[in-house]
């Protein structure tokens, strides 16, 4: 906890300096062990006992209003509170704490108030709770934003259509392939890997962030390389159609590429892997026959392709310009992060 920049402090009903010895014996800092009698009255002197307790580590001889007052003052502090206890001395600060973490022998009344209980009563047992809700948060994130910015093109492609009374891009299967290898088989995949980037606030607008100027963008492109290559009448519908899905796909895919940071093995096999997929889809001619396919036209694929490379650059900039404007530094920028809490 202390290599995550979380802040363990012991507050106990014991004697100081034995709380203080036991402390230190396990890596924390007693330097700071307060006697909880010596400690500013928290009613009418609340400023100076919040400044005691955000900088002091160890307490002793702390009573059960005292360990609730310590709570709110931390929570004063802009902190989020996880207490740990066992007996009814516990009960009013664990119920004040922002997560409520009891023994699983301690007392029934700690027991009832708490959010999580230790069934083997193993304060290490934490860290691997920390593990995996982090890797559900994050996770949650990464597939939101692949959701979310197919969400944006398909709604974007369906406004257009119907407003401009164009005809659609898409057979009904292209728009089923087109999720297979960029969100569906991806996110499966994405939700379950390991994950210890820190949580923090602003879930929506970081994925807001990436997923709308994501999503506009190939729906702009896609709409824009439909009505080039369907100018005048001498154009063939299904090689118009095939060299439109490759444009959105690559820019899809770069999507992925995007929401795959910071890169692994598995995940650089993982985007390897979609985009063979998709290749094989194009050139095998009986399966592009099945999904009604017609890459045969060698130069429109070409130009789809060079028009969806240019989008994956449009995709790039729009990230690089939303991350800089958030100073968000350490976006995806988690590798250390990751194994911190692997044993």
């Amino acid at each position: 906890f202390d290599r995550e920049k979380m802040h363990v402090k012991v507050i106990s009903g014991d004697n100081a300096e034995s709380v203080g010895a036991v402390a230190s014996s396990v890596g924390i800092d007693n330097s700071k062990t307060i006697d909880a009698r010596e400690l500013p009255d928290f009613e009418s002197d609340q400023e100076k006992f919040d400044e005691v307790v955000e900088e002091s580590t160890v307490f002793g001889r702390v009573t059960p209003e005292q360990k609730r007052a310590m709570v709110g003052a931390l929570q004063r502090n802009n902190h989020t509170v996880a207490m740990t206890g066992d007996g009814v001395n516990d009960v009013l600060a664990l119920k004040d704490a922002n997560i409520g973490v009891a023994m699983g022998a301690g007392s029934p009344a700690t027991r009832s108030v708490a959010q999580l209980v230790l069934l083997n009563n193993s304060f290490a047992t934490l860290p691997h709770v920390v593990a995996e809700g982090r890797r559900v948060i994050g996770n949650i994130e990464r597939v939101a934003n692949l959701f979310l910015t197919k969400t944006v093109y398909s709604v974007l492609l369906a406004l257009i259509v119907g407003i401009f009374g164009m005809s659609y891009p898409f057979q009904p299967i292209h728009v089923t392939m087109t999720g297979w290898f960029t969100i569906g088989i991806p996110a499966f995949i994405l939700s379950l890997a390991p994950n210890h980037e820190r949580a923090k606030s602003g879930f929506v607008s970081r994925v807001l962030w990436l997923a709308v100027p994501s999503g506009v963008l190939i729906g702009a492109v896609t709409v824009g390389f439909w009505l080039w290559v369907t100018r005048g009448d001498n154009f063939d519908r299904s090689q118009a159609s095939t060299a439109t899905l490759t444009v959105m796909i690559t820019m899809a895919l770069w999507v992925l590429i995007v929401v795959a940071r910071p890169y692994k093995l598995w995940k650089i096999v993982l985007l390897v892997v979609s985009a063979l997929a998709y290749v094989v889809i194009f050139s095998v001619p009986w399966i592009a026959h099945i999904l009604l396919l017609d890459p045969t036209n060698l130069g429109l694929m070409t130009q789809a392709l060079i028009v969806g490379a240019v989008g994956c650059v449009a995709i790039e900039i729009a990230w690089w310009i939303s991350h800089t404007k958030r100073g968000d530094a350490e976006l995806w920028d988690h590798s250390e992060a990751e194994g911190v809490f692997k044993y």
